[in-house]
């Protein structure tokens, strides 16, 4: 997390800057125990400090309590062995088994095929953190399919892990041709026109410019 006296004076303000924290209404992020600060970095890493937008922001509020109490605030991440054995429980899941039977279904090709098999877990934020998914029962079927209809973009097999309100978590394997930024890239802007073209309302809130997704995106290998 970045320090305090770098921020934008509304970070300052927000009392997700004190601490580290996980996204209360991100099941995946608390699962993963991923720190919002990096939702939190995302943002601010494209944006004008002068002009700073951030529809996540929460007041500061200083509340009195023993110092086991906010102890017990502090959220430590995961150990890299805990990281591993989530990520392999996940990938064995029958979830995950579904989707690929869905992606052969759908697609026409078996996601097995995908020769070297990268794997990446990735993340990236709705432009200025704006709660757009709301409520994600209404969204979460056509993200979805959506995203799965990307893995033919990547030549891969690309799985919705997550839709939060303001963000999304993404599974993708990739044979390696294509460079993390060019998948995401194409994820990306197909997913972006998709959700423009079935929700009138998202087009209207983001007129000036037609972009859901922020540049930014977090990734790391899983496998």
């Amino acid at each position: 997390m970045s320090s305090l006296n770098k921020l934008p004076l509304k970070c300052q303000e927000c009392g997700k800057s004190q601490a580290p924290c996980f996204h209360r209404k991100c099941h995946f992020c608390r699962e993963l125990e991923f720190q919002e600060s990096v939702l939190c970095d995302l943002n601010r890493s494209v944006q004008d400090m002068t002009d700073f937008q951030c529809h996540a922001f929460e007041p500061r509020l200083n509340l009195v309590s023993s110092p086991e109490n906010r102890e017990k605030g502090q959220l430590d991440p995961l150990s890299k062995r805990s990281k591993e054995e989530f990520y392999v429980r996940l990938f064995r899941s029958e979830k995950i088994k579904y989707e690929r039977a869905l992606a052969l279904q759908k697609l026409g090709r078996d996601p097995d095929g995908v020769y070297g098999q990268l794997k990446y877990h990735l993340a990236w934020n709705v432009r200025h953190r704006m709660p757009i998914f709301n409520p994600i029962s209404d969204f979460i079927s056509f993200a979805h399919d959506t995203f799965l209809l990307c893995s033919e973009k990547v030549n891969g097999f690309v799985d919705l892990l997550y839709l939060a309100l303001d963000h999304m978590h993404l599974y993708i394997e990739s044979d390696g041709e294509l460079s993390v930024e060019e998948m995401v890239q194409r994820i990306k802007q197909f997913s972006n026109n998709a959700t423009l073209e079935k929700y009138s309302f998202v087009r209207e809130t983001f007129i000036k410019d037609a972009k859901i997704w922020d540049e930014a995106y977090f990734v790391e290998t899983v496998g």
